[in-house]
């Protein structure tokens, strides 16, 4: 296998499920800034021209980070991170949606259509005036969020998941671009310290 990455938070996640799994897989920089991974030879991997990209062993191709993370949670051993059960499965799947949907879409694409506008009015369509209410939007659903995490360790109970890892790959990427998290939402500010610890821990020596 052979992981094609770059900066970003989606690129992020696959690199913070593999630490959580205690894997390494050889990987490759796609230079994002000059517009690689909208050029061949890599839209021949991925079509859609986004990162990160899994090359299997049989030759073919992966993309999306939910399909690319439940792949490796299967073909790596350990706790899995998705569920064990088809109720735990279930569960993570449910919040991943709702995270995805929205915190992270309205998050990533109020940074496009504003202070990533320069970079991105070229390679997408942007609807620049909608940035605001998109921004708006992401805080709205982490409030959302936030009062349901009362009394939980981690999203979706007790189990750190895929749901954990993708939420806090975005919130940090949000931190960095101007769209920090409400100090208001205290069980989340609470829930990130958690996840900053695990992740310290999982890092390489």
């Amino acid at each position: 296998m052979k992981l094609y990455t770059s900066m970003g938070p989606n690129p992020a996640v696959v690199t913070m499920f593999l630490a959580e799994k205690g894997a390494e897989i050889p990987t490759e920089k796609v230079d994002l800034m000059a517009g690689e991974n909208r050029q061949p030879p890599y839209v021949a991997k991925n079509p859609a021209g986004q990162l990160p990209c899994l090359e299997l062993d049989d030759g073919s191709h992966l993309a999306e980070i939910t399909a690319i993370c439940e792949y490796l949670d299967e073909k790596f051993p350990g706790v899995s991170l998705i569920g064990s059960t088809p109720e735990e499965r279930a569960a993570t799947r449910m919040w991943v949606r709702r995270i995805d949907l929205n915190i992270c879409e309205p998050m990533a694409n109020g940074f496009r259509f504003a202070e990533g506008l320069p970079l991105f009015q070229s390679r997408l369509r942007t609807i620049p005036h909608a940035a605001g209410d998109l921004k708006e939007l992401a805080q709205e659903k982490i409030t959302w969020l936030d009062g349901l995490m009362s009394g939980k360790t981690w999203v979706a109970g007790e189990r750190f998941t895929l749901a954990d890892i993708l939420l806090f790959c975005f919130l940090q990427f949000g931190a960095s671009v101007g769209q920090p998290i409400n100090p208001d939402n205290k069980n989340i500010v609470a829930w990130i310290e958690r996840v900053k610890a695990r992740a310290a821990e999982k890092a390489p020596a």
